[in-house]
């Protein structure tokens, strides 16, 4: 499969990973359906089933947001797709801060992280400033928004106040803005086809966390974390991380790498996005629901959006800062 997807060209590249992509999905959606089909007497195991669907219909949602989040990245230019990488930080970023109550004291801050730190962050990346962009946020904005919270005198849960700031601008903001900086590597011999590396991280992860989540469902094995998650095991963990990790491997073709580098970086990555998914759900709980958008609706009109891009926001940073160094980028 390597050698076959080296010898064609970046258009034949395209059209065969979307027959085969769109056609899993369209067979995944089809046997969700007939699932759905399926009727239980039992009023318990009805319910069960019932829920077990919506789960699946959800992972089915966000592979296809995902992939076309590539489809996207292909086509478009490089301004419209920072705007589009832009577009939905601003959502997530608004849809992780509206779970939590803000002060007046808080406006300052959001308006620095909604009208400053997002858009210069994006254009740090759009104009290649690959040393200030890993900078930027995690040391000078980590300095400058509790200035600009005290220059506000409300010292009241100050601490709480700022942690949640930060925590958002870094997972919605710096781990996101990582996605399109990966078509701005310049690889030799690759001949400009970084919009794979972005297909390459987006397939692996989601295949290592739809893996993960089908076989902590057939497995009834110890949760490693039950206040946390349920369906969070090491062995479901290490059976995701194994089809992540494989599959990258076989998609070697698609990218700058030989399979052996494929498989260490596809494990990476679905390293960082599968823990990260964990750490996201410990922040749900913590503020009391079980999926970012609540129940029924979006909490701010964004659809869910972190609940289906919060493993890609751990994994992209992983996985960039990873290629960089190793290749000397």
């Amino acid at each position: 499969m390597y050698q076959t997807l080296k010898s064609l060209s970046a258009t034949q590249q395209v059209g065969a990973l979307f027959v085969l992509v769109f056609g899993l999905l369209l067979l995944a959606g089809v046997v969700i359906f007939m699932l759905s089909m399926r009727e239980h007497e039992d009023g318990q195991m009805a319910q069960a089933h019932s829920d077990a669907i919506r789960n699946l219909s959800q992972l089915l949602k966000t592979s296809w947001l995902l992939i076309f989040v590539f489809w996207v990245a292909w086509l478009a230019g490089d301004v419209a797709r920072l705007v589009l990488f832009g577009v939905g930080s601003f959502f997530a970023l608004r849809e992780f801060l509206t779970l939590s109550p803000t002060r007046q004291g808080d406006h300052r801050g959001l308006v620095l992280a909604f009208f400053g730190v997002l858009p210069f962050q994006y254009w740090l990346v759009g104009t290649e400033h690959f040393e200030l962009f890993t900078v930027f946020i995690p040391v000078y904005v980590f300095l400058a928004l509790p200035v600009a919270s005290a220059l506000a005198n409300d010292p009241q849960r100050f601490l709480e106040r700022n942690a949640k700031l930060q925590w958002g601008i870094m997972v919605c903001i710096y781990g996101m803005s990582h996605v399109p900086a990966l078509l701005l590597l310049d690889f030799p011999n690759y001949d400009k086809k970084n919009a794979f590396l972005v297909f390459f991280l987006v397939l692996v992860v989601q295949t290592c966390m739809v893996t993960q989540h089908l076989v902590a469902r057939k497995k009834q094995w110890t949760p490693a974390a039950p206040q946390i998650s349920q369906s969070f095991t090491w062995r479901a963990w290490a059976c995701g991380m194994a089809a992540g990790s494989l599959l990258g491997a076989l998609l070697a073709g698609i990218t700058p790498f030989v399979p052996g580098q494929a498989f260490a970086m596809a494990f990476v990555a679905c390293a960082a996005g599968s823990l990260g998914h964990l750490v996201m759900k410990a922040l749900k709980r913590d503020r009391g629901i079980p999926i970012w958008r609540g129940e029924g609706k979006a909490v701010t009109g964004a659809g869910g959006m972190l609940d289906r891009i919060d493993s890609l926001c751990f994994a992209a940073p992983v996985f960039f800062h990873s290629v960089r160094w190793y290749f000397g980028l």
